[in-house]
């Protein structure tokens, strides 16, 4: 449909993947390399420049292959939870999947046979073949990032530090995936679409006490009763640190928009009343 296609250009120009002519910009034809979503190509690329890329070939991989966690057969549901909580990371989903997959990469290199692997993921209630899948689409990222000569940074998962450069890594692609909690709930208001959305029950923050305030979400699903997958916790200071200033300005009205504006009053305003003079 014409409306998809022109949204479709408007998201890649937002990326920087365009140039004023329309063409592919330097850096959209380096996004183009990557057999991936636009937004997870430029959150690659932006890793390299925070030096956290090992940790972000390793989320890609887990967002791009199937759903690593199984739905618990009835009566074990609280079971498959205690599991979980085991991988959860304080700092969201993402962060819960490189846990999932170093585990998972651990627990293969400690077992001599495949089916001592799949025992280990029936018994974390994990899917043994999306794991899987995860590991060789990582390898293919590696090889693409060796092919065209963009450094590979030695993981560092855990450090205060790559924690924070793996958020502004997600940021910088995914700045149009952005979701606040509007009454305390867990009701999310996304930014762009002004659709009201729940976590998803694979969520680590589903059915937790601490429901955080701005979240960034990898995808959100219709089908599956207006809910948003993988997400992490994000601060509307590294938010607004990282946007474009003309996706920001073109943002529907919200409370949610002039909190952050509120942010980058107060981050810089001398050069917001410039801006305004503009």
């Amino acid at each position: 449909a014409p409306e998809n296609l022109m949204q479709a250009l408007e998201d890649l120009d937002y990326l920087a993947a365009l140039d004023n002519d329309g063409n592919l910009s330097e850096f959209g034809i380096i996004m183009s390399e990557f057999p991936l979503d636009p937004q997870l190509s430029k959150s690659i690329l932006a890793s390299c420049e925070f030096e956290c890329v090992d940790e972000m070939l390793t989320i890609a991989a887990m967002v791009t292959a199937p759903n690593c966690f199984l739905h618990a057969p009835p009566g074990t549901e609280e079971i498959a939870l205690t599991c979980w909580r085991k991988f959860s990371h304080p700092a969201g989903d993402h962060f819960t999947l490189i846990n999932v997959f170093n585990a998972f990469k651990e627990a293969s290199a400690n077992s001599a046979s495949q089916c001592n692997n799949e025992k280990w993921c029936r018994d974390y209630f994990l899917s043994c073949s999306a794991l899987r899948m995860a590991e060789i689409i990582r390898a293919e990222l590696v090889e693409i990032m060796k092919r065209i000569e963009l450094p590979i940074s030695e993981p560092d998962f855990g450090s205060k530090e790559n924690i924070l450069n793996i958020k502004k890594s997600l940021l910088s692609g995914y700045f149009m995936h952005i979701a606040r909690d509007v009454d305390g709930s867990g009701n999310y208001l996304m930014l762009t679409h002004r659709q009201v959305a729940q976590l998803h029950p694979f969520s680590s923050y589903y059915n937790t006490r601490r429901i955080p305030e701005w979240v960034l979400f990898h995808e959100f699903s219709i089908s599956e009763d207006n809910s948003i997958r993988v997400v992490s916790e994000i601060s509307p200071d590294l938010f607004v640190e990282l946007v474009p200033q003309y996706y920001f300005s073109n943002l529907p009205p919200s409370e949610s928009k002039d909190i952050l504006q509120e942010v980058i009053n107060d981050l810089s305003p001398v050069s917001t009343t410039k801006e305004e003079q503009k």
